[in-house]
Order: structure tokens, then C-alpha cells, then sequence
């Protein structure tokens, strides 16, 4: 921006044309926490609603609504920007890059988003209703008995894929161009390595995915029948296009979180990561066997046996790399001098609730029992373990270990643990009565229930108000560091927990104890 403009950008503009990383990395990461907040509002009505059975509060329509936008805005405002600000604050820092390769693109890709979901969150106020279909937008009723305001639906999820596209291909160009002298590529921090992978998975997908809500626009305006077995089409074929979408995608979400966790273990356990070459390929392992797993999501449709038999096989397959990486971060910690401040609390968790989380992925991959699992609460509980005590522990994580790189100031500890039980407690109660309700037949995206499943569904909404209130605790934690939190030194001394004294950087090394990068 310096071409009439004297000294730096100030005020609006700073952020307004900002092509530096680290304004951008910030500003993806204070919008991807209001989108947190406002997708938490929504589930926040979902559960008020489900505290008894009966219709208490809201329509049935508006329920359906607020299961579609929660799952929209945390899925595609939430989580993914939250991890491409970290990419942009961290991948060029790490491999001594003076900033992203594309710092233009950087911008643009970062400003569509905010009239992007402005633009899906007024769907809900237009005629007819907002998208009321599910995060998934089955055709026919996201196509024939849609709302008007899908049409705007539509255009917003395009904008959403193209920024995430233009961000993946910088990253990718950024990784591949502007590596310091000797830094290889099996010299690089286990976060960029995740952050490389997927963006080469974004960059694979997205385009189905705008391929799939293209189809429905031309099925809605211009006549065509892709989804509508009446002109020759097949509402089935929608469920592949989104799926072949849909599954590399929960992976888009948990590898950069497997980055994080890979950093911070061993921070925190004194010792190098166990298995460096092991989790690179585990990741890559990971994303190629994403693409060949995706009718897993359609065990129901009636495909035939020996689709289903290779679907099976296929998903149980993901659990061996997956497995791999556990045993890697259990096997830094083990025997390792670890502390327990927050960003390891929070890792800790992830590495317990995400193989939980994983144990129930492989129940639902086996066909035969999924017929039973399929739409119930199982299902809601089997993905929380692995979106949010996966990818959204993962991220406080790395907002925790980061921050003080970031502002120069610490946070308070104490407060951050507190932020830590809380939300392990209240996410826990929330989440694991519902492999219970699930298993005894409540489905998912229905907002009244028999008597049977009262109790469950009480406790439920209980633990989701306590772990939507400590995301305050979290805010608060953080503009209050910002804005007057004690100054970091380059050594910072963390009290172990025996009172024993390490004095280590903060926040941790960035390299994962390679060698340091050779100067030429």
C-alpha cells in the first residue's frame, strides 16, 4: 500500500489493504472466533430447545435452521479460517520466509469472507426462511422444496471455496519457493508440513464442492435434472459429488490440528517429536486414503455389497496412520520432562478425546452396524470428539502457545487452565450422553424426542452451556493479554511441577529439533 501513502498504513487501511502475514493471520483468526461465537450461538439454541422433550421454544423450521447454520458457519467460518490465520501468522516465520509468496491474494482471500457469511447468516432473514437442510444441503430439499434464499446460499458457499483456494495456493506456492537456504523439506516443522498437505487437499476439493452447489443452481433456475429422478436424474449422485467433498474435508479440519499437536508435545515434554519421518508420511498417508473413503457417509443408500465391502476397508485403513501419529505423540511424552501449562492441558485432551473420537469413527466405518448408527445421535457424538475436541482444542491450543509470540505479552495461567477443566468438563458432559441416546435410537436434526431420552438430553444441554461460557473465559483470557498482559522476555522460566525450574523459550522452539538450517 505505500504508493502516495507516507510512513505505515494507519488505522483502517493498516487492515483494510494489509498484505503483511501476520495482520492477515490475525485478522482470520479474530473473524474465525467470531464466527466460533456466533455457530456457538445457534447450538446454544439447539440445545435450549432439546432440554425437555416436547416443542418448547422455537418452530420446527427455525430448528432446522440453526442445525444447518451451526454446522455451516463452524465448519467453513470457524475452523478452517481459524487454521489458515495460524497458517499465515506461522508457515512463513517457520521456514524463514520474509512473508507469504502472494501477499495480494493473501488480502483478497481473506476480505471475501466476511461479506461471504454476512451473506449466508441474511439468508435467514428472507422470504421463505433460510437454508433449513442440513450442513450437508441434500438435494431434493436443498433443490426442489428449497427457499428462495438458497439461491444466496449458493453464492456464498462459492465464495467461501475461492477463498479457500487462493489461500491453499499460496500456501503451497509460500512452502514450495521461499524455504530459508537448507531448510528441506524433511527439515520443516511438522505444522507446515500438515498445512502443505491440505492445501493441496483444498485445492482438490473445493472445486468439487462448487461443482456440486453449481449443479443445484442449474437444477433450481436453469431446468436441468441432475438431482431430480423425475427428468432423469439421481438424488443419490448429489450425495457422491458432496461426499467426494465432504470426507477429504473433515480432514482438511484435523490435519493442521495434528500440526499444532505435533509442535507443542514436545515443547512441553522437553524432547524432540518421536517419529518425525513417520508423521510426514502418516499425513500424507492420510489425505490420499480421504479421497477413496466417501460412500462410507451413504452405507443407507443401497449401494451394493462389494461398494460397501471397499468403503469398509478402505475407512478402516485411515485408522493405522491415524494410529501411527497417537502412538508418535505418546511416545514423546513417555518419559519426557513434561509441565502441564495450558497449551499442553489442552493437547492432552486432544490426543485422549480425539482417539475416542477415532474408536467411534471405526465403529461407524463397519457397514453392517452402521445401518444402526446411521442419522442417530452417535453419529453427533462421534464428530464432536473429533471437530471439537479435535480441531477446536487444538486451536485454543495453539492460540495459548502462540499468543505470547504474537502480542509479546503472557497470559495468565491460572485462567487459562481454568478455561482448560471447564471446558474438558462441560465439553464431556455434553457430548458423551449422546453416543447413549444414539445408540438407543434418537436421531440426529430432530428437535423433539420421546420421554425415554430426557434425562440424557438434560445433561447434555447442561454440559453444552457450561463449555459455551468458558469460551468467554477464553475471550476475555485473550484481549485481556493483549491488551495488558505482563511483557514476555526471551527467557521465560515455567515452574514445573515439582517447584523444579526449567528455563525454556517462549513460547517453545518452532523447529521440531532438527538440525538448525545451514546458512549457504
Amino acid at each position: 500500500m505505500g504508493d502516495h501513502h507516507h510512513g505505515p498504513a494507519k488505522g483502517l487501511s493498516r487492515w483494510l489493504f494489509a498484505t503483511n502475514h501476520k495482520d492477515i493471520g490475525t485478522m482470520y483468526l479474530w473473524f474465525s472466533f467470531a464466527m466460533f461465537l456466533v455457530g456457538g450461538a445457534f447450538a446454544m439454541i439447539i440445545r435450549a430447545e432439546l432440554f425437555q422433550p416436547g416443542m418448547q421454544l422455537i418452530r420446527p423450521e427455525f430448528f432446522n435452521q440453526m442445525t444447518t447454520m451451526h454446522g455451516l458457519i463452524m465448519v467453513f467460518g470457524a475452523i478452517m479460517p481459524a487454521f489458515v490465520g495460524l497458517a499465515n501468522w506461522m508457515i512463513p516465520m517457520m521456514i524463514g520466509a520474509p512473508d507469504m509468496a502472494l501477499p495480494r491474494m493473501n488480502n483478497w482471500s481473506f476480505w471475501i469472507l466476511p461479506p461471504a457469511f454476512l451473506l449466508l447468516l441474511a439468508t435467514m432473514f428472507m422470504p421463505g426462511g433460510g437454508p433449513a437442510f442440513g450442513w450437508t444441503f441434500y438435494a431434493p430439499l436443498s433443490t426442489t422444496y428449497a427457499p428462495p434464499s438458497v439461491t444466496f446460499f449458493i453464492f456464498g458457499v462459492h465464495i467461501l471455496g475461492l477463498s479457500s483456494i487462493m489461500g491453499s495456493i499460496n500456501i503451497v506456492a509460500t512452502v514450495m519457493n521461499l524455504r530459508a537456504p537448507g531448510m528441506t523439506y524433511m527439515k520443516m516443522p511438522l505444522f507446515v508440513w500438515t498445512w502443505f498437505i491440505t492445501a493441496y487437499l483444498l485445492i482438490a476439493v473445493m472445486p468439487v464442492l462448487a461443482g456440486a452447489v453449481t449443479m443445484m443452481l442449474m437444477d433450481i433456475h436453469f431446468g436441468t435434472s441432475f438431482f431430480s429422478a423425475a427428468g432423469g436424474g439421481d438424488p443419490v449422485l448429489f450425495q457422491h459429488v458432496f461426499w467426494f467433498f465432504g470426507h477429504p474435508e473433515v480432514y482438511i479440519i484435523i490435519l493442521p490440528a495434528f500440526g499444532v499437536v505435533s509442535q507443542i508435545i514436545p515443547a512441553f515434554a522437553r524432547k524432540p517429536l518421536f517419529g518425525y519421518d513417520s508423521m510426514v508420511y502418516a499425513t500424507a498417508s492420510i489425505a490420499f486414503l480421504s479421497f477413496i473413503v466417501w460412500a462410507h457417509h451413504m452405507y443407507t443408500v443401497g449401494m451394493p455389497i462389494a461398494g460397501e465391502l471397499f468403503f469398509m476397508y478402505a475407512t478402516m485403513l485411515i485408522a493405522v496412520p491415524t494410529g501411527v501419529k497417537v502412538f508418535n505423540w505418546i511416545t514423546t511424552m513417555w518419559r519426557g520432562a513434561m509441565t502441564f501449562e495450558t497449551p499442553m492441558l489442552f493437547c492432552i485432551g486432544f490426543v485422549v478425546l480425539f482417539t475416542i473420537g477415532g474408536f467411534t469413527g471405526l465403529m461407524l466405518s463397519i457397514a453392517p452396524s452402521d445401518f444402526q448408527y446411521h442419522d442417530s445421535y452417535f453419529v453427533v457424538a462421534h464428530f464432536h470428539y473429533v471437530m471439537v475436541a479435535g480441531a477446536v482444542f487444538s486451536m485454543t491450543a495453539a492460540v495459548y502457545y502462540w499468543l505470547p509470540k504474537w502480542c509479546g505479552k503472557m497470559y495468565n495461567e491460572t485462567m487459562g487452565k481454568t478455561h482448560f477443566w471447564i471446558s474438558f468438563i462441560g465439553f464431556n458432559v455434553t457430548f458423551f450422553p449422546q453416543h447413549f441416546v444414539g445408540l438407543a435410537g434418537m436421531p440426529r436434526r430432530i428437535p423433539d424426542y420421546a420421554l425415554q431420552f430426557a434425562d440424557f438430553n438434560m445433561i447434555s444441554s447442561i454440559g453444552a452451556f457450561i463449555y459455551g461460557a468458558s469460551q468467554l473465559l477464553f475471550l476475555y483470557n485473550v484481549i485481556a493479554t493483549i491488551v495488558g498482559g505482563k511483557p514476555v522476555s526471551d527467557e521465560k522460566v515455567w515452574e514445573g511441577a515439582e517447584g523444579l525450574e526449567w528455563t525454556v523459550p517462549t513460547p517453545a522452539p518452532f523447529h521440531t529439533f532438527a538440525t538448525p538450517p545451514q546458512v549457504r
